[in-house]
């Protein structure tokens, strides 16, 4: 079924997790502060936005961790998805209009898949958590590919494994990184303001932008672009 309504339309719904299904920064701010800030590093929401937001935790070790070995690098950003674990769970809580949202396409019979920089521990919790597992045809994990956002082979593996047209496919994104993933990916891609301004999403590329899921203008450009 889901091959056939695929084939005949060519779109896809693409989402990104943390920030974009659910309001998930501050958690990982403080987790991050808890595991760098005695490495000599402390963030504000600015600076976790600009610096942390969207990449993949490999960066976030050459970057920030440059005199640790790779798998010192590798461990110690362990211990802070760990953290993040602790503080999310129980707390996990959806956009408003995402399951509505989720509803909708179902019944229009448009292929979902979410597509993260995220490990995947972090990203199985964080669907699990909401509930929508079972929504979601493929789940891909930037770190798992020979490049994660903002290079656009996450999207694109997104697009393949439900067989959908870029331009005729709508992604979610709230980071500069993966609006810029997306929109290399060929994917006109609405911002979700969880922590980035409009301007900051435009700017990185995307093509409108949405407090979250149940604003008026965002429903009426996916009914327009998903003919439902």
């Amino acid at each position: 079924m889901i091959e056939a309504a695929t084939e005949a339309t060519g779109r896809a719904l693409l989402f990104d997790i943390d920030g974009t299904l659910a309001d998930t920064d501050p958690l990982h701010l403080k987790a991050f502060n808890q595991v760098l800030g005695p490495r000599g590093h402390i963030f504000d929401h600015a600076r976790f936005s600009r610096e942390l937001q969207g990449f993949a935790n490999i960066a976030i070790g050459e970057r920030f961790l440059p005199d640790e070995a790779p798998e010192r690098r590798a461990s110690i950003l362990d211990e802070k998805e760990e953290v993040f674990r602790e503080l999310v769970a129980g707390q996990i809580e959806p956009l408003p209009g995402l399951m509505a949202l989720l509803d909708r396409a179902d019944a229009a019979g448009i292929p979902m898949v979410a597509v993260t920089n995220a490990p995947r521990l972090n990203a199985e919790l964080l669907l699990s958590g909401l509930g929508i597992t079972h929504r979601f045809k493929a789940l891909v994990i930037g770190a798992e590919l020979p490049h994660g956002k903002p290079h656009p082979l996450p999207y694109q593996e997104g697009l393949r494994f439900v067989g959908a047209r870029p331009e005729a496919s709508i992604a979610f994104e709230d980071s500069r990184t993966g609006v810029q993933s997306a929109t290399a990916a060929g994917i006109p891609t609405i911002g979700v303001r969880t922590s980035l301004s409009h301007a900051d999403l435009v700017a990185a590329g995307a093509i409108a932008s949405a407090g979250a899921f149940d604003d008026p203008q965002l429903l009426a450009r996916l009914a327009s672009a998903m003919s439902w």
